[in-house]
C-alpha cells in the first residue's frame, strides 16, 4: 500500500542575519517496507519515530535552507540513507553543514524508486537556487 505520511516539527529558521520561529513538514512517501523522507528538519527522533521499521531509501532535501537540511546528517546517520541534494543549493548547504556533503546530487527529470513507486525530480529555481518539486503521477501528488 502507498503511502504519504506528514510529521509536523518545529525549531527556527535562519537566513541574512535573522531568526524566526516555525514549524516545517516533513514527508514520508512509500509503502510499508520502504520510505523517502522529504525535508529533515528539526527533530530527528520525531521523524524517526514515525519511520518506524521500514528501510530509509533516501533523505530528499527540497532545498537548503537550514529549517530543511538541519537534521539530515543525523538521519543519514540513522538509517544509513543517502542525503540527496540538487547541487545548485551547494552554498547554502555549507551554511548548515560546512563539514559534510549531501551523498549525491539529484538531477532535473531523475526518478527515483521508492518501493513501488516512481517519484520524478522536477528542478525548480526561485524559492532557493536548487529547490526541487517531486513528482508523483500515479498519486497524484506533486511536492513542493
Amino acid at each position: 500500500m502507498r503511502s504519504v505520511e506528514r510529521v509536523v516539527t518545529s525549531g527556527t529558521f535562519s537566513l541574512d542575519g535573522g531568526t524566526w520561529e516555525v514549524e516545517n513538514n516533513v514527508w514520508l512517501l512509500g509503502d510499508a517496507e520502504q520510505v523517502l523522507i522529504v525535508d529533515a528538519a528539526h527533530d530527528a527522533e520525531a521523524i524517526l519515530k514515525v519511520v518506524r521499521e521500514r528501510e530509509v531509501v533516501g533523505i530528499v532535501c527540497t532545498h537548503a535552507h537550514d529549517d530543511h537540511v538541519n537534521v539530515a546528517p543525523a538521519l543519514a546517520d540513522a538509517t544509513g540513507a543517502p542525503i540527496l541534494l540538487h547541487p545548485a543549493d551547494d552554498v547554502l548547504w555549507k551554511m548548515t553543514h560546512p563539514g559534510r556533503r549531501p551523498d549525491r546530487e539529484l538531477a532535473d527529470g531523475e526518478v527515483l524508486r521508492v518501493g513501488s513507486v516512481d517519484v520524478q525530480v522536477l528542478h525548480t529555481p526561485g524559492h532557493a537556487p536548487g529547490a526541487v518539486c517531486l513528482h508523483v503521477p500515479e498519486l497524484g501528488l506533486l511536492m513542493s
